[in-house]
Formats: structure tokens, sequence, C-alpha cells
């Protein structure tokens, strides 16, 4: 049986440290499907579509084992829809930990066959987030390193008028 894992986000935008998520999932799971979660109470940079592409592009070699989708409600939900044995979740910093193992028991609580598994960010992106390097881009900032190669071109494009 193929080993499936759910790593939703809202990708806005992929980051370095998303992609080292994803890498090293694939050495645990046969699948990863990087989901992006609609969320409208947040104000995103990138449409859906956009970050799909993005997504797309920047992880590209891993094709055969990576699908990209996007998602609304419930992870947990989506994941036994998606036939899905596991939510894959990057930590960054104890403060990340404090918020997702609480989502992690409420997971637990809504469907106890769907395993929650964290991996650390390598400590080369342990300070990234999409956030930040959003605010850094807008005060042109080099973001370069920190970002997939697409991901660069598109925030230097959404920020050129700044």
């Amino acid at each position: 049986m193929e080993k499936v894992a759910i790593y939703p986000g809202s990708f806005d935008p992929v980051t370095n440290g998303h992609f080292d998520i994803v890498e090293r999932g694939l050495k645990i799971f046969d699948k990863i499907i990087v989901a992006i979660m609609y969320n409208p109470a947040k104000q995103s940079l990138f449409s859906i579509d956009e970050r799909v592409e993005m997504l797309k592009t920047s992880m590209q070699d891993f094709n055969n084992h990576v699908e990209f989708a996007s998602f609304n409600g419930l992870t947990v939900d989506y994941a036994a829809q998606r036939k899905a044995h596991a939510i894959l979740r990057g930590l960054r910093a104890v403060s990340d930990f404090d918020y997702e193992f609480q989502m992690a028991l409420m997971n637990r609580r809504l469907n106890r066959e769907i395993q929650t598994l964290f991996l650390m960010t390598g400590l080369r992106w342990i300070f990234t987030s999409s956030s930040i390097i959003k605010e850094a881009a807008k005060f042109g900032g080099n973001i370069e390193d920190m970002v997939p190669p697409i991901v660069n071109e598109k925030i230097k494009e959404k920020y050129a008028g700044n």
C-alpha cells in the first residue's frame, strides 16, 4: 500500500524551507500531496493558481511523487478524502510546536486513523517564513537564497512598483 501524506499550508509563497520538508518527507512517504489551504481570512500576495504553478515549477524534480492541490475545510477531512495516512508539518521553533501540537491533538480526536508527523526544518531555513520573506522583498531585500528561483522572480514582479 502506498504511503501518502498531506502537506498543508498557505505557501504564500513557497520557500526553500517548504522545499526542504517535501524533500525529506519523500524519504518517509511514497507520495506527498502539497495542499494549499484556502483561507479567506488571510490576505494573500499570490492567488491559489499562482501558488500551485510556483510549487509545480519549483518541485518539478519530484513530479512522480508529489501532487499539488488546493482545498477548503478541515485538513484531517481532506486527508481522509485523499486516502492519506498522515499530515506532514514542518517545525521551526518551540512557538510553532505549541500551535501544531494543539492542531495535531484536535485532528487525532476528529480522525484517529490519520497521523501527524512533524519534521524539523533544516537549520539553514529555521528563521524563514513566507511572511518574513514577503516583508523583506517588499522593501527591496535580497531573498534569492531563501526561495526557489521562480518565486524570487514572481515576488519581484509583484513588488516592482515599490
